[in-house]
This record gives structure tokens, C-alpha cells and sequence, in this order.
């Protein structure tokens, strides 16, 4: 027997290698980029109401104004005690502390700004109303003491700081109106008051129209009849003594009338050629007051007032009155102290005597009719 055969058949397959674990495939998340898979994770911002960006720029302008306002006032105040307290010309008397006085505004300016900037930061944590409510209440208290007499006379020494030789002349012939006023004395002046009521509505009609102020036409009045109309000797007619009149304004005053002849013994006839003469000296005479009253009395006669004053190089009323001789100079003064009563009679209801207590610098708070801030 064959060994060979009686052996079982060796199993020489080989053995099968272990199945190696199946790597699991990886999976790496790719991070969203979408704009709407990003807004979502965001809080989303809360619109404003409607109205806010106008009410925001409603209080801000408040308190910008409102500081404006306290400002312009508190720097009038100081300059104008400044001016006062070191009128002069020596250096270190009087220019050296003005100067002085001067950078220490500035320093003043500097601090209040930062201050209010940190108080308003505080203030809005607060409540956003705060900050204009301060602001505006400031300036309502810097109002009120903007009315009251001792603002009046700081601001006028700030004018003639500022206005140098022009309002000096100005307050020079400001007082001779208060003076004359004071001259004529309560008593007169009230019997000339009592006697234009007859003529109020006449005159009041004749200023609207020619859009000149209604107590400047009554102390025309005042100055050329008393309020006694009548026909003079030197040709003057009527409640404003209407001589010599350009055509042009006979013309105008016809038109605002709605008629076709004028009737210098109608008083309100009277009053319109007045105010259109008064109107077109005011604009020959460039606004100047004085000057447009004098023009007014002059009239036409030996080329009027503007000739003269060419003839003598003259500028202004302060260098003119030296060439009038014997034309009448105090007419303006004469025509504004009238004017200031009838001021005074329709704001305080009564005429003041100057010389009493604090009424001096009360009637120049008032001020002339005409002559406040244009003169």
C-alpha cells in the first residue's frame, strides 16, 4: 500500500487574512458661509420708531440754540462791563485788564464747553429730554435778564465798544433827545398827547401804508403844527405843515389813497403826503435818521439837504449842523423827544419823569423810536 495514499491530503490552502476594519468615512462638517444661516444666528436689530431721527434733530437744534443764545448774551454782558469798568486809554489801567479780561472769557468759554460735554453724556444716560430742557431753560432765564434794565446798559457799552466813533455820536445825540424830553416836561407833553388822539386814527393809517413807524410820524406832527392845523405864513398847510412836494410824491400818496386829488386840509390827506415825503428823505439819506428828518424840514429849498452836504464834503448830521447857521439844527432832537413820549404813552400807559428814581435808565432800555440797532 502506498503511503502516500493512506495520508489524509494536507490542507496547504492558506489561511484567509482577517478582514481589516472598515475605516468609517470622514465626514468634516463645512461651516456655513450663507448670509441667511448667518443673520439667523444674530440677534436682529430692533428698527427705530417712526419719528425718532426728526425728534432727535428737533433737540438737538434746541440745545444748540438754546447755547447759542446764553453765550451771545453772557459775552455782551461781560464785554460791555469790561468796556465800562476800563474805559480808557492807559496801558496797564486800562488796555492791559481789558485784554486781560478778554482771555479770561476765552479760558471761561474753554471749560464751560468741556464741562457741558461730560455733563451731557451723564445727562442722556438719564434721559434723553434732559439735556434740551437744561439747555432751554438757560436760555429762558438769560431772556428774562436780557429785558430787564442793567442788560440794557451793559448792552449799550458793548455797542459803543464795538461801534467805536460812529455810535459814539449816536449816544451823543441820543441824549440830547433824552434831555429835550426831559426839558418839556411831563405836564406839556401830556397836553400834546391829549390833543393827537382827534388825529391817531389818520396818522396810524398813513404809517401802515408807507410802512414808516407811527411814533416818528406823530412827533413830526408834535413838531410842526402841536396838533393845530392850520395854514401858515411860510406856505406850510395842514397837521404836517406840507410846503414844497415833489410831484413823485403827491403822486404816491394819491395811490395809496385811492383818489385822484389830495386834500391838504383833510388831515389824513395831510398825513399820507407827510409819511411818502418822510419815506423818500429816509431812503435819499440812506436810513439816517437824523439826517432824513432834517431833509424833511429843509425841503427842497436851496437844493435841499443833500446839496449842502455835498457842498461842504459834510458825511453825517454831527458834521453838517456847524454848516446849517440859521436852517434849524434841533429839529431831529425836537421831532424824537416828542417821538419817545408817544412811545412811551403806548407801552408803559403813561409818560415817565426822567429825572425819578431808575426811570432814566429804564426810558433807555425803551430806547428812541428809530434809533434802536440801526443808528
Amino acid at each position: 500500500m502506498d503511503i502516500q495514499e493512506s495520508l489524509p491530503e494536507a490542507d496547504i490552502t492558506p489561511p484567509e487574512a482577517e478582514p481589516k476594519p472598515k475605516r468609517k468615512p470622514a465626514t468634516h462638517k463645512k461651516k456655513s458661509t450663507s448670509k441667511k444661516g448667518a443673520s439667523k444666528s444674530r440677534k436682529k436689530k430692533k428698527a427705530p420708531p417712526p419719528g425718532y431721527l426728526q425728534r432727535k434733530l428737533a433737540m438737538i437744534a434746541i440745545e444748540l440754540i438754546s447755547l447759542a443764545s446764553v453765550a451771545i448774551s453772557v459775552i455782551i454782558v461781560l464785554l460791555g462791563y469790561s468796556a465800562d469798568r476800563f474805559t480808557g486809554t492807559r496801558f496797564f489801567t486800562n488796555l492791559l485788564p481789558f485784554a486781560f479780561g478778554v482771555l479770561l472769557l476765552v479760558l471761561m468759554a474753554v471749560f464751560f464747553v468741556l464741562g457741558w460735554w461730560r455733563l451731557r453724556q451723564w445727562l442722556h444716560l438719564k434721559s434723553e429730554f434732559l439735556t434740551p430742557l437744561i439747555a432751554a431753560s438757560l436760555a429762558i432765564i438769560i431772556g428774562w435778564f436780557s429785558v430787564q434794565d442793567n442788560f440794557a446798559l451793559a448792552y449799550g457799552q458793548f455797542r459803543t465798544l464795538v461801534g467805536g466813533k460812529e455810535e459814539a455820536g449816536r449816544v451823543t445825540l441820543s441824549h440830547q433827545v433824552y434831555a429835550a424830553y426831559r426839558r418839556y416836561g411831563a405836564k406839556d407833553l401830556q397836553k400834546m398827547l391829549d390833543r393827537s388822539k382827534e388825529f391817531t386814527p389818520a396818522i396810524e393809517a398813513a404809517a401802515a401804508a408807507f410802512d414808516v413807524d407811527v411814533n416818528i410820524l406823530h412827533g413830526i406832527a408834535a413838531a410842526e403844527s402841536s396838533f393845530l392845523p392850520r395854514d401858515s405864513a411860510d406856505g406850510g398847510r395842514g397837521l404836517f405843515q406840507i410846503t414844497q412836494v415833489p410831484k413823485a410824491i403827491i403822486k404816491e400818496a394819491s395811490k395809496r389813497l385811492e383818489i385822484d386829488k389830495l386834500d391838504l386840509q383833510n388831515p389824513k390827506h395831510n398825513a399820507f403826503v407827510a409819511a411818502a415825503t418822510f419815506k423818500h428823505y429816509l431812503a435819499e439819506m440812506n436810513e439816517d435818521l437824523f439826517l432824513a428828518l432834517l431833509a424833511y424840514n429843509i425841503g427842497p429849498a436851496n437844493g435841499g439837504l443833500r446839496f449842502i452836504m455835498n457842498q461842504y464834503h459834510a458825511s453825517d448830521f454831527t458834521t453838517i449842523q456847524p454848516y446849517l447857521q440859521e436852517m434849524p439844527r434841533g429839529y431831529p432832537v425836537r421831532v424824537l423827544s416828542y417821538s419817545l413820549a408817544f412811545r412811551l404813552w403806548r407801552e408803559e400807559g403813561k409818560l415817565l419823569a426822567y429825572e425819578e428814581g431808575r426811570n432814566a435808565l429804564h426810558i433807555q432800555n425803551i430806547g428812541i423810536p428809530g434809533l434802536n440797532g440801526n443808528l
